[in-house]
């Protein structure tokens, strides 16, 4: 039986974090445990002492509606040390703390399934703006990032239509094409460029030609980013060979930040809270996720191995459309 649990955050931050927190440490507390915030993620654990401490009720007051997290976050890639996460351990033992909620990325989840085997129960929960954790439709901090990627892209599409550009847009992801695809989608762009909807450049120059040609009042093109190395010198290119003068917008960080969609603080409210089910039914080494609009659980090693095309079927919709 658990008496103590701990929460943090680590990785990239995500719109969505602080409403997660606040569900763990308000169920923890309806469940009668005492439970602990630990600062900076693994490094926080590490560290130990003032980075580790007691919350109550009113530690998680008035936060649903901040980005970022109130627990801070680091990465620590000495925390793959099996000698570094003696340490954390060690310092979870002092304190009396037997099980532990971890918000991040897949990263993040290897290093829960770790602490896990050397005796700590943890859970996992998806806490990424880039949605590239297959083992869940929507990870928490990806719909309020689509959303700024609009309120962006709809901003830049009217300067662009009033002077007959084209707006070569990159977009956060990692590796992940979701963002992309997902706001591609929703603004209707012309073309939408990511990693598993590839479109040689030949074929990018010869449409946004013709689209030119046919006096098009502009031209949309979302990209995922490090798909292109230098995403100004591949705008140069199209604007040298198509007519259309192109500039290239890359949204950067202020895609992370903002107050969460009311999507994210919902769907991080239900995983919070069934992270501590779990925890009291002597699971860890799990990781949750929402399918079919369900709060489901899966192994971490299984989430990890899951090849992550969750939504490759919505390329098909982009030909459709276009």
């Amino acid at each position: 039986m658990i008496h103590k649990i701990g929460i943090l955050t680590s990785g990239g931050d995500a719109p969505g974090m602080n409403c997660a927190i606040r569900a763990v440490v308000r169920a923890g507390l309806h469940y009668g445990l005492e439970v602990y915030g630990v600062m900076d993620g693994y490094r926080g654990l590490v560290e130990g002492g003032e980075n580790i401490f007691k919350m109550d009720r009113s530690s998680v007051s008035d936060i649903v509606n901040r980005g970022g997290t109130v627990l801070g976050t680091a990465r620590l890639r000495e925390f793959k040390e099996e000698s570094v996460r003696q340490i954390a351990v060690n310092n979870l033992r002092k304190t009396g703390i037997d099980a532990l909620v971890v918000i991040g990325g897949d990263g993040s989840y290897m290093g829960a399934k770790k602490l896990t085997e050397m005796g700590i129960d943890c859970v996992g929960l998806p806490g990424t703006i880039d949605n590239d954790i297959a083992s869940t439709d929507y990870t928490i901090g990806f719909d309020t990032c689509l959303n700024t990627i609009m309120y962006c892209v709809d901003h830049i599409r009217d300067t662009t239509e009033s002077h007959q550009r084209c707006a070569v847009i990159e977009v956060m992801g990692n590796h992940c094409g979701d963002l992309a695809l997902f706001s591609g989608i929703a603004e209707g762009a012309e073309m939408i460029i990511t990693p598993d909807h590839p479109i040689p450049e030949d074929e990018i120059i010869s449409s946004l030609k013709k689209m030119y040609e046919a006096k098009r009042k502009r031209a949309v093109v979302i990209v995922s980013e490090k798909i292109y190395p230098d995403i100004n010198a591949f705008a140069a290119r199209i604007q040298e060979q198509t007519g259309f003068e192109t500039k290239a917008e890359v949204l950067g960080r202020v895609q992370r930040g903002g107050s969460p969609s009311a999507f994210d603080r919902i769907l991080a409210a239900r995983m919070g809270a069934y992270a501590v089910d779990c925890l009291l039914a002597g699971k860890g080494g799990i990781c949750i996720g929402m399918v079919n609009n369900k709060i489901v659980d899966y192994d971490i090693y299984e989430a990890l191995k899951l090849p992550r095309d969750k939504h490759i079927s919505m390329l098909r919709l982009v030909d459709i459309l276009n």
